[in-house]
């Protein structure tokens, strides 16, 4: 009897020891890459600094080509990605950029790899890894984003050509519901695409972006977007996405762009900023926000509200259209207006580095940068 007494307690005692690395085995990284996550996402949200979007597909930049009269061949594509990227002195503001397939594998002109160009700047590159938009059916009319076969596959061989960050785009739309099943599904396709990309070594940005489509007022709009970013983080715990390890890419809070009810920057940032306290945790490293089809002037704007006071994050920029408006209309396809095109990109990074600062002065803002860039269910 003693000697099963002896046992039993040795059983217990070494029971006892075990059980610290039986707890120590549950923790889970969320991958091989965590450092290098939280250094890249860091990278990106630095200070005066924010993201240039222009990862537009080739259907959605033939668009932009055709409004200045230009044909939608790759050749015309590259052209003006080349002047994107190979803008001196693009780095002192943009910390990085979000590029298409093409423009991921894509040299220019002169042999040289667009991903090298901004790597050269100090601009991390960055990757749409979505596949799109399609109708989600038995809904109010709204989408769902594809892209999640392969994902794993596509971002091995991102990470190889470069790319450090990758981006997918989900939306929500108010006037449409938005739905539950929606919602779930935006939420949880973040999720997943979330964790893929981060066990590649790519820092995720998640954009669950509510549209701008509607007349509603800007009270609604805050509850849709506590509800999707709410649903969105419970699903990012579930799938053990390490936050220090991605971005974000909100809508701002806003009214619908149909709505007769005009509000100040100053609101804007309030309620955007009373959203982002009450959903994201300050682990996150830094809030991104995507310009929606506002204005240049007025997402810069808001922008330099959201930081007239600390914020436990980085609050900065990834804009498409906020930052190339002027300079598709400046460059209008022509070799010689090349360097106006660039100090026009150059003049728009600027004003957005300085909101990032709470510093912007638009007392030099032209007429044009007033002009609404909004497009009804807007698709890249």
């Amino acid at each position: 009897m003693a000697f099963a007494l002896k046992q039993s307690a040795a059983a217990s005692v070494a029971g006892a020891r075990a059980a610290p690395a039986a707890r120590r085995a549950v923790v889970v990284k969320a991958t091989k890459y965590d450092d290098e996550l939280i250094k890249t996402a860091n990278t990106i949200a630095s200070k005066g600094r924010g993201i240039l979007a222009m990862d537009e597909s080739n259907a959605t930049c033939g668009k932009r080509l055709e409004s200045i009269g230009l044909e939608n061949t790759e050749d015309n594509r590259r052209a003006y990605r080349e002047l994107l990227v190979s803008t001196p002195g693009l780095g002192q503001y943009i910390s990085g950029a979000i590029l298409f397939e093409e423009t991921l594998f894509q040299s220019t002109s002169g042999g040289k790899k667009m991903v090298d160009c901004l790597t050269e700047q100090n601009i991390v590159p960055g990757i749409k890894v979505d596949k799109g938009l399609v109708p989600l059916a038995n809904s109010n009319g709204e989408s769902w984003c594809m892209g999640l076969d392969g994902l794993d596959k596509r971002c091995a061989e991102y990470y190889k050509a470069g790319a450090r960050f990758a981006k997918w785009r989900s939306v929500v739309s108010i006037p449409a519901g938005p739905s539950t099943i929606a919602m779930r599904d935006c939420a949880y396709g973040l999720a997943r695409y979330a964790a893929i990309a981060q066990a590649a070594g790519l820092v995720p940005i998640v954009e669950p972006e509510v549209l701008l489509d509607g007349d509603q007022d800007i009270d609604r709009c805050l509850e849709v977007q506590e509800a999707i970013w709410a649903e969105t983080f419970k699903y990012m715990a579930d799938n053990k996405v390490m936050f220090e390890g991605i971005l974000l890419k909100p809508a701002m809070v806003t009214p619908g762009a149909d709505s007769s009810a005009k509000v100040p920057p100053e609101t804007v940032a309030s309620y955007t900023l009373k959203m982002l306290r009450r959903r994201v945790p300050p682990a996150v490293p830094g809030i991104m926000f995507l310009s929606g089809g506002q204005s240049e002037l007025e997402a810069t704007l808001n922008l330099n509200a959201m930081n007239k006071s600390p914020n436990p994050w980085h609050v900065s920029f990834s804009y498409a259209r906020a930052l190339q408006n002027s300079v598709l209309k400046t460059w209008q396809g022509k070799p010689e207006n090349l360097k106006a095109a660039q100090d026009a990109l150059l003049k728009r990074a600027k004003a957005n580095s300085d909101a990032q600062l709470g510093q912007y002065d638009p007392s030099n803002e032209s007429a044009d940068a007033g002009q609404r860039t909004y497009e009804k269910g807007y698709k890249y």
